[in-house]
């Protein structure tokens, strides 16, 4: 018997068959990849506990738990039928672009929105963010809690417990008496009722966001929260 040899033409054709093979699965392979990292920038994103974590919106929780308080800072129409509450950190990056995009919402429907902000401090990640909190509610006694929430936003980079004084004298406070309140610790209590607050109802990072109880947690873009406030209108 004499072995069969195959034609080199047979050969070779095998072997670019096989290198076509391998290159379309790589291909779909780097694809999948791609889209799965594509897919994460794009997710709205919280700190929690020095990590990023996915921010999916969440269930409803009780309006009972959100129910508006005398102490609450409210920002547009104060009997509005729309009420976004959010708990945030002045030190978070996400909460600088979700602060600018809720000044957009109020001014693009300030019949219609009332925004309510409440403080949510991550100390183990942002050491100033506590005192700014406290520092704006000393800001709040002389009429100016927006103004100084909006000031400390702007130099969120250079944010420190010594800026924290600059920032009273850039918007006109009496800083005299703003740094008595702040030294004082006056509302380190009311600041840690607002974070104990936000555990109990879910709060796990910053910004984290309710829209007439709906969970929407994250630097939600423009857009998005829009969208949803179409929707209830």
């Amino acid at each position: 018997m004499q072995e069969n040899i195959k034609p080199k033409s047979s050969f070779f054709f095998g072997i670019i068959t096989g290198v076509a093979i391998i290159a379309v699965v790589g291909f779909f392979v780097m694809m999948g990849m791609y889209l799965k990292q594509d897919k994460a920038k794009n997710t709205p994103q919280q700190v929690v506990n020095n990590q990023v974590e996915d921010n999916q919106p969440d269930q409803p929780v009780s309006l009972e738990a959100l129910e508006i308080k005398d102490t609450d800072h409210i920002r547009g129409n104060k009997n509005a039928q729309i009420t976004i509450v959010e708990y945030s950190d002045f030190q978070c990056p996400y909460c600088l672009r979700f602060h600018e995009t809720m000044k957009q919402i109020i001014t693009n429907y300030s019949d219609d929105v009332r925004w309510v902000y409440r403080h949510f401090p991550l100390d183990s990640i942002h050491p100033v963010a506590r005192k700014a909190s406290e520092a704006s509610e000393c800001a709040n006694d002389q009429g100016k809690f927006w103004e100084y929430t909006d000031e400390v936003f702007v130099n969120q980079s250079g944010l420190s417990l010594e800026s924290l004084s600059t920032i009273a004298a850039n918007i006109n406070l009496n800083v005299s008496k703003f740094n008595s309140c702040l030294s004082s610790g006056k509302y380190s209590a009311k600041v840690n009722a607002n974070y104990k607050e936000g555990i109990q109802i879910g709060v796990r990072g910053t910004p984290g966001n309710f829209i007439n109880g709906q969970s929407v947690p994250g630097a939600v873009p423009y857009e998005q929260i829009s969208a949803m406030i179409e929707d209830l209108l």
